[in-house]
């Protein structure tokens, strides 16, 4: 058994049995791929995959476990890697952060101004996706962090660490009548057209809470993963948009107006997500405290030391 047999099993199912994608991800070929698997199941005695003639449909239940632990064994591998990294190269080495735009765009520029300003020998990389799509990538130990705010939750091979509670905005053209009320209502907001994020992001679920507990269907019109996106087709006349509060900007947003909505919608948690089981770099460790200034290394440190007994 080699470690490389289990980095192909891992990744032809992280690529939903794609043999081609999982070769072109692992720079090899898709034979060779075929070779060590069928090579390890041989070794093992159990079949791995089910096969439809030559292509590979699905993981059988022994599979299943054989892969958790293959995950885990890979994830250590890595972990003894870090560690040494950590002790012949401390300024060096590369963090993977996966996150959605608005966290991108309008929340981590200043983390990471100050982040490589103490670590300029350390290379950065954002991967920005939907919350399933960055949770998955951290997963599958192709991120260090995941920060997000809808479904990273549902992700119990991560450790998650709350960061802050944010709420919402209504986005409006000047001299727009929603600015000339008192006191904002959801009723107010139903009379027009609405823009606002994509079911799967950033707080779109609370967004349909609030209007369902009042009896009311939203004519949402256009939606979008971007929060400029959503602002973009409010300039342009479309109807109002919902947005992140801190995604608006007085400077910046010159031709539109802010209207505080923290009163209609329940607030959301911004998180970050870490593996469970995973070493974290002393780097990794000065990156989530800037994020998150209320998390030191010791409460994260103790968070992953209690994550081996943590089931849920």
């Amino acid at each position: 058994m080699k470690l490389q047999q289990l980095r192909y099993l891992c990744e032809t199912a992280y690529q939903g049995m794609n043999l081609s994608k999982a070769a072109k991800n692992l720079h090899t070929s898709q034979p060779a791929i075929s070779k060590q698997i069928q090579m390890l199941e041989d070794e093992l005695g159990v079949d791995i995959f089910v096969r439809n003639g030559k292509r590979i449909v699905q993981v059988t239940p022994p599979g299943q476990m054989i892969m958790k632990i293959a995950a885990r064994m890979l994830r250590d591998a890595d972990n003894l890697k870090k560690i040494a990294q950590e002790f012949t190269n401390e300024a060096g080495g590369t963090l993977t952060i996966a996150t959605t735009h608005t966290q991108a765009r309008y929340v981590l520029p200043p983390v990471i101004k100050r982040f490589t300003a103490r670590y300029p020998k350390v290379k950065l990389i954002l991967r920005q996706g939907s919350p399933t799509q960055i949770s998955t990538l951290v997963t599958s130990g192709e991120a260090d962090v995941a920060i997000a705010t809808e479904a990273i939750d549902q992700f119990h091979e991560l450790i998650l660490l709350p960061c802050y509670q944010w709420n919402r905005c209504i986005v409006v053209p000047p001299k727009h009548s929603l600015l000339k009320l008192k006191k904002l209502t959801l009723e107010a907001i139903n009379q027009y057209p609405i823009i606002t994020y994509d079911f799967a992001f950033t707080g779109r679920s609370k967004i349909n809470q609030a209007f369902e507990s009042r009896g009311l269907e939203p004519n949402v019109v256009l939606t979008a993963i971007d929060s400029d996106v959503i602002k973009t087709y409010v300039e342009l006349g479309l109807g109002i948009g919902i947005l992140a509060n801190m995604a608006f900007d007085a400077k910046r947003d010159k031709n539109l107006r802010s209207i505080d909505a923290s009163h209609l919608f329940e607030p959301s948690t911004t998180r970050i997500g870490i593996s469970r089981n995973t070493y974290l770099r002393g780097y990794i460790f000065d990156f989530i405290e800037m994020f998150a200034p209320h998390l030191n290394h010791a409460n994260i440190q103790a968070k992953l030391d209690n994550s081996e007994t943590d089931t849920v």
